[in-house]
């Protein structure tokens, strides 16, 4: 019988090939998909935060724990759209406009992926209407714009303006982070939330979905 402990172990320390083997077991073995997510993967990726949070972990292990977690979720993701399992929202992740770096923006996917949301990465140097046309096209219904440039911090105010004259601001809630980003100034320019760190960007979105 498949080790579910095992698969945990194999996300919490980023070993990605024990957790591929494992959830080719459970899936031959009819366990339900669900299960092996929110019962065991998304923990597992929560204690990684964790981690992460109070400096055990540092962003190598961070990167390694997603890519475990990602590996079992290609496998899982056709049981679950056979089964219409939806996933805990939909979130559309982007560098602002004039912003080229994009890696702490890729950690912040990855672990959003890896705690059951569907993530539309639209990469760096992200206009406002790629934004929109998400959630038009694509039913986002959280907005990340990040940015690690205090030049660039503007874009972050100027896709919400965009947001609002699109007509689709209040269909969304915006999420904004980077190293640059304060609470205060996610207040100033009217955004829902602000993501300290990778891991907190997650609790957030979940709250922002209903999710505990």
């Amino acid at each position: 019988m498949a080790d579910l402990q095992k698969l945990y172990d194999a996300v919490l320390n980023g070993d990605a090939k024990t957790a591929v083997a494992v959830t080719r077991e459970a899936i031959a073995e009819n366990i339900d998909p669900l299960q092996l997510i929110s019962g065991t993967m998304v923990p597992a990726m929560d204690e990684v935060g964790k981690r992460y949070e109070e400096e055990e972990y540092f962003v190598s292990e961070l990167l390694l724990s997603a890519r475990a977690m990602k590996g079992s979720l290609e496998l899982l993701r056709p049981l679950l759209a056979e089964r219409g399992a939806k996933p805990t929202g939909t979130v559309a992740i982007g560098t602002v406009k004039g912003d080229l770096h994009d890696i702490g923006k890729n950690l912040v996917a990855s672990l959003l992926e890896g705690g059951g949301f569907e993530v539309i990465d639209l990469g760096a140097d992200v206009p406002p209407e790629k934004f929109i046309e998400a959630v038009r096209e694509k039913g986002a219904q959280i907005v990340c714009p990040s940015a690690l440039l205090t030049v660039t911090m503007p874009s972050m105010k100027t896709t919400i303006e965009a947001l609002n004259r699109a007509g689709v601001r209040e269909q969304v809630r915006v999420l904004v982070g980077g190293a640059p980003a304060t609470q205060q100034y996610a207040d100033d320019i009217g955004a829902d939330g602000y993501g300290e760190s990778a891991s907190n960007a997650v609790a957030m979105a979940r709250r922002m979905c209903g999710v505990k």
